[in-house]
C-alpha cells in the first residue's frame, strides 16, 4: 500500500469490519476487536512507554460508528462505549501492514497476564465449593 490515505472506508455493520480501499488496489479489512484493542487513546496506550493497559474481554465488541476527523483520520465508536481514540491515516495503515504480527503480540500478552479475550459475566461469579461430608 504505497499511499497511506484510504480512497475508500467501509463499515460492514452485520460483521463489524472496517475496510479500508487505497488508491493502489491494496485493501485491508480490520475487525473491531483488533481496532478495539489497538486503539490509540490513552485509554489503552497510557500517557507513555510502559503505561499501556491490557485490553481484555473484547472478543464481542462492536464497531458501531466511523466519523471523519478533518483530512487526517477517523474517530472510531465502539458499543462498549469507547469513543476517545483518533486513528491517523498512518496509524491505520501500520495497523494495516502489521495486522498478523501485532495481533500474535496482543495473544502472547493476553496469555503471560492469564487473561481472556471473552468477556466477563456482569456482576455474576461461578464459586465451586466442596459440600461438607
Amino acid at each position: 500500500m504505497a499511499s497511506r490515505v484510504p480512497s475508500g472506508i467501509k463499515l460492514h455493520s452485520g460483521s463489524s469490519v472496517l475496510e479500508l480501499n487505497y488508491p493502489d488496489g491494496g485493501d485491508c479489512r480490520l475487525e473491531a476487536e483488533f481496532l478495539r484493542v489497538h486503539s490509540p487513546s490513552a485509554e489503552v496506550r497510557g500517557h507513555g512507554a510502559g503505561q499501556e493497559v491490557l485490553q481484555t474481554g473484547k472478543r464481542k465488541v462492536r464497531l458501531t460508528q466511523v466519523e471523519s476527523v478533518g483530512n487526517y483520520a477517523v474517530k472510531l465508536t465502539f458499543d462498549d462505549g469507547h469513543d476517545t481514540g483518533i486513528y491517523s491515516w498512518d496509524y491505520l495503515h501500520e495497523l494495516c501492514s502489521r495486522k498478523d504480527e501485532l495481533w500474535r503480540e496482543y495473544l502472547e500478552r493476553l496469555r503471560e497476564a492469564r487473561a481472556s479475550r471473552d468477556p466477563r459475566e456482569s456482576g455474576v461469579q461461578v464459586l465451586k465449593f466442596r459440600q461438607p461430608e
